[in-house]
């Protein structure tokens, strides 16, 4: 699905972006029925594309169907092993093969309340994000019904950002604050701006139907979908967590999603590897798939995108918290 209007974040020094530019979620699929409660064989992964395609690399596949035991006449049956799946790191810091860590959060520096932040203590390494009242994705199209406020959603307590997710007086509000740090954007300058990284974040949610993460990397130019856009960890609030793969192209339908047996409740660490003519997503250090097909290769920023509506709107009733332990980035070394 397209809106007529695309808002994208201004940048992290500033407070707001002007209306008609924000990110558009369009990945919207169904998802397989249920996480797996087989905790010893890893992820059972899934695709979903908006072209024709493969299992993702990093092992959709599985072990082929055991054949009958042989017969005395009979050759024994050739059998082909599972691939490996990928692994990646999950710790908090430092330089990896490859990667340089250039920024690092976890919310120890102490509280800050709600209406507050980033206030004094993180002001220089982190925004807000979009004005109270600036209209969400779906928000653009329901005019208003739900958006950001992060006065009345975001706090710093007990060592995590907490989104506060609720609503009032019949609008639904989240969200999407960004980290920042120095780069090599210039034009226009902003902070967390990259061309390719590692983004890994620790996580957790209430499940809140209704409620969703779309957390992402935005193209810097805002021309959508030409510069594609990369989403993770993506999805409902307590359902099974995504991740998509915008194509540079210019149908907005043209995208990946992958899908893992893991859900929101729980904590996690979502990794997202972005380089040349790759991304991959990693969830607890193990891989749910990779997209090779025109992958985005200018640069984008990192929004920490936390909303409402997509496909359909909570229960008035429903409330809860998103909260995150810690995120680090990493430039290719």
């Amino acid at each position: 699905m397209v809106l007529g209007s695309v808002l994208a974040l201004a940048g992290c020094a500033a407070d707001v972006a002007p209306r008609g530019e924000r990110p558009l979620f369009t990945s919207v699929s169904a998802s397989p029925a249920g996480p797996s409660t087989d905790a010893g064989t890893g992820p059972q992964l899934g695709l979903q594309s908006g072209l024709p395609t493969g299992s993702p690399e990093g092992g959709a596949a599985g072990a082929s169907t055991p054949a009958p035991m042989p017969g005395p006449a009979s050759r024994p049956a050739q059998t082909s092993a599972p691939l490996p799946v990928r692994t990646t790191d999950v710790t908090m810091s430092g330089d990896l093969p490859g990667w340089r860590n250039v920024f690092v959060e976890d919310f120890s520096k102490g509280d800050v309340p709600l209406g507050s932040f980033p206030g004094p203590l993180y002001k220089d390494r982190w925004s807000a994000g979009y004005k109270d009242g600036t209209p969400d994705t779906d928000g653009q199209v329901s005019g208003g019904k739900s958006g950001y406020y992060p006065s009345k959603v975001l706090s710093v307590k007990n060592g995590v950002l907490d989104w506060f997710m609720h609503s009032e007086n019949g609008i639904f509000m989240g969200a999407a604050p960004t980290p920042k740090f120095l780069n090599a954007s210039k034009n226009p300058p902003r902070a967390n701006s990259m061309l390719y990284g590692r983004y890994s974040v620790r996580y957790r949610g209430d499940a809140m139907p209704g409620f969703k993460t779309a957390w992402l990397l935005w193209p810097d130019s805002g021309i959508w979908p030409r510069d594609g856009e990369i989403d993770f960890p993506e999805g409902d609030m307590g359902a099974i967590l995504t991740a998509a793969a915008h194509f540079m192209s210019l149908d907005p339908k043209r995208f990946e999603q992958f899908f893992s047996n893991k859900v929101s409740t729980d904590w996690h660490v979502a990794t997202t590897e972005w380089t040349p003519g790759r991304v991959e997503f990693f969830i607890d250090g193990r891989s749910i798939g990779a997209s090779t097909t025109d992958v985005p290769s200018t640069p984008m920023h990192f929004i920490l995108q936390t909303e409402s509506c997509l496909p359909m709107c909570p229960r008035p009733e429903t409330q809860g918290h998103v909260y995150l332990d810690w995120v680090s980035i990493w430039v290719p070394a």
